[in-house]
């Protein structure tokens, strides 16, 4: 009988692809379930990212093969992005790489970087797909823990101990780190001095360290880049997607940034593996990254804090706590000590509230006691949802 591949008994199919097909079946059966768990932005881009597609696509030579590493307008304006929010300066031409969103760039940088057996350092809570993709790829995972007692930031002390140690190993080798910052699923915010001592302890093991950093805009007034620390781009790589900071989820738009030799690693992976994205793509995303200083204001700050009240009260209504200085677009809580686990709570709210949240333990061992909230509804639904718990719980 024919059998899959064997990587594929490392992994199981993503919780939120599982999920739906549940909660498609409950809408189908009438149950209304409204979904605070994934973080696609449900608002539109700027109105000249749009008319720049159009334009675009009316183009009768616009729809022929682009070249892989991007076109030089989207480069440019990934750049100038950087260089007007975050003070960086990189070359257009050699130091930074579109991506088709973050997932892809996960899979093309351990690709240029990991041999199989090699070591990645993932955080626990942490996005899965670093987990699963480093597995699918026969790399072996190291976990380092983020805690509440540290505010989500990583313990520099454990990860000394954990790269020392790894050395002693016959076979050990650590070569990726994995690190998101402002954090999902916690909310942290990113902090200068945790990127400063990212950057000490990849030079002082020879790790890469891989940022992905595409939360600094939602909720958050001074928004924090990896490669500001001097040196940084020497040893690091950022990630930065459009997805969350201009309501382009759909779309898959993103960028690699980091020295020209790492960049030339990465597109020689990427080259083998796909074409380049439709040039009207890149031309209107280009387009996006001139939104002005208000658009984001009022997409990114404004009505996320909106709903963000909303979700404060759905965790007061469930008995969760929470730290009132989290940034991004979800909103993190521990459950009260009643439940036995996280999904005793969840499933209750999606099966008697019909709302659909998070279970935390999606994220890793250190997040089976918490839930996690998304912004990415409208302000009347999340109170639609509020009443709803209100009434079920």
């Amino acid at each position: 009988m024919i059998q899959p591949a064997e990587r594929l008994s490392l992994v199981s199919e993503y919780y939120f692809s599982r999920k739906l097909k549940e909660v498609a079946q409950l809408n189908a059966e009438g149950k209304d379930i409204i979904s605070l768990a994934i973080g696609s932005p449900d608002m539109p881009p700027s109105e000249q990212t749009i008319n720049k597609l159009c334009e675009v696509a009316h183009d009768p030579s616009a729809h022929g093969y682009q070249p892989t590493m991007g076109t030089p307008e989207l480069r440019k304006a990934m750049t100038g992005f950087y260089k007007r929010f975050y003070g960086v300066e990189l070359d257009p031409a050699k130091e930074v790489l579109p991506l088709i969103g973050s997932k892809e760039g996960i899979l093309h940088v351990t690709l240029a970087f990991v041999n199989s057996g090699d070591e990645v350092l993932v955080p626990n809570p942490g996005y899965p797909t670093y987990t699963s993709l480093s597995k699918i790829l026969g790399a072996k995972i190291v976990n380092y823990n983020l805690r509440p007692e540290n505010d989500w930031q990583p313990d520099f002390d454990e990860l000394e101990e954990i790269a020392i140690s790894q050395k002693l190993k016959a076979n050990g080798r650590i070569k990726l780190m994995w690190t998101n910052y402002p954090n999902m699923p916690t909310g942290a915010p990113a902090r200068m001095e945790t990127y400063e001592r990212l950057v000490q302890f990849a030079r002082e093991h020879n790790i890469v360290v891989v940022n992905d950093n595409p939360y600094s805009f939602i909720l958050n007034e001074k928004p924090l880049s990896l490669l500001q620390v001097p040196g940084a781009k020497d040893c690091c790589i950022e990630f930065n997607s459009m997805s969350k900071s201009h309501n382009m989820p759909g779309w898959r738009v993103g960028l690699c940034a980091t020295n020209a030799e790492f960049i030339s690693w990465i597109l020689k992976v990427q080259s083998n593996i796909e074409s380049g994205t439709f040039r009207g793509i890149q031309l209107a995303a280009a387009e996006a990254y001139q939104n002005s200083d208000e658009w984001h204001r009022m997409a990114n700050i404004e009505t996320y804090a909106r709903r963000r009240q909303y979700a404060e009260q759905i965790m007061d209504v469930l008995g969760c706590t929470y730290d009132p200085k989290q940034v991004g677009m979800f909103l993190w809580g521990r459950i009260p000590d009643i439940y036995n686990n996280v999904e005793e709570l969840t499933e209750r709210v999606l099966h008697e509230a019909r709302v659909f949240i998070t279970p935390g333990f999606i994220f890793g061992s250190n997040g089976e006691r918490y839930i996690r909230i998304s912004l990415c509804a409208k302000e009347e639904k999340i109170q639609q949802a509020l009443e709803r718990i209100k009434k079920a719980i």
